[in-house]
């Protein structure tokens, strides 16, 4: 599937869950700044302006008990992609059986 979000705007949007799902578990940016071991600034900035290090990032998921996201983030599937037009095609004709 194709994103047709920026990165930018991948890391506001992620900010934006992040923050509500710290407003559902009912925590301050402070508790959640202690619990996940990411400074009270960083985690400030990163709901705020959705900059964060991929560390700070991975603590704060793992705090808000979301780390199984991550899981499958790179993780290599079945699913060989075509590498060409040619090879597109040639996978989805038809073949005729043999006896």
């Amino acid at each position: 599937m194709i994103s047709i979000k920026s990165p930018f705007e991948m890391a506001k949007e992620m900010a934006k869950r992040a923050q509500k799902k710290r407003l559902r578990l009912n925590l301050s940016q402070q508790t959640l700044s202690e619990k996940s071991g990411v400074s009270y600034g960083t985690l400030k900035k990163f709901e705020q302006k959705g900059q964060i290090s991929l560390e700070s990032l991975l603590k704060i998921a793992l705090a808000l008990g979301e780390m199984d996201s991550f899981e499958h983030l790179f993780a290599q599937t079945d699913d060989k992609l075509p590498t060409s037009l040619d090879e597109l095609l040639d996978k989805h004709a038809r073949k005729r059986g043999r006896k």
